[in-house]
């Protein structure tokens, strides 16, 4: 995570000459002309699980984790899509704290009294995290969406690519508190009914 902060201060401090990929997540071509106003597109606030948890100690907010992988195609497009949706970003933001978590990453993740680890690849591929196994009860499906509550008690596990106009109804049903009183069908039946 340094390393990436790093290399990213490197590239910011580079002079911007001609078209170039923009280092937002919009990931258009830009010209001088235009590089100012792609780098100024609202992008989520990702956080690292440990940043999340330890934020949660003085502003507690409910955490939501992407659980993703490097090699997930649908995991990519949430990223090129459902996750720069305007209305996603800005909801998102308000309420969560957003985790990107690579289920096979290496890093080892210290939670709850637990140690959490990565213990190596299997059948040519990377190992999956212990953490990522445990968050997703062994469902081991990608992208998953990971929801939390105040004192990072896990809620539920919704899995899946999810178009924004699917997303942001799941986002407002835990973002609400709506899950402790109603199920959510019946949330989205009393959501409709508003519009």
């Amino acid at each position: 995570m340094r390393k990436t902060l790093l290399i990213l201060a490197i590239l910011m401090a580079m002079p911007f000459t001609g078209t170039a990929q923009c280092t937002t997540p919009c990931g258009t071509p830009c010209t001088n002309s235009d590089k100012v106003q792609c780098d100024n597109t609202q992008t989520i606030k990702w956080m690292s699980f440990e940043e999340a948890i330890e934020a949660n100690k003085t502003v507690p907010k409910k955490i939501f984790i992407d659980v993703f992988t490097d090699w997930c195609g649908w995991c990519k497009k949430m990223d090129q899509t459902t996750f720069l949706n305007k209305e996603v970003i800005e909801y998102m933001n308000e309420n969560f704290y957003a985790v990107k978590f690579d289920a096979e990453q290496s890093d080892t993740i210290v939670f709850a009294g637990y140690t959490f680890v990565n213990q190596g690849s299997k059948n040519g591929r990377k190992g999956t995290h212990q953490l990522a196994a445990a968050l997703l009860q062994g469902k081991m499906s990608y992208p998953s969406y990971v929801f939390m509550n105040e004192k990072n008690q896990l809620l539920t596990v919704a899995p899946g690519y999810m178009e924004a106009s699917n997303l942001i109804p799941v986002l407002k049903y835990f973002g609400t508190d709506s899950y402790l009183n109603m199920k959510y069908n019946d949330f989205i039946k009393q959501d409709s009914e508003k519009h």
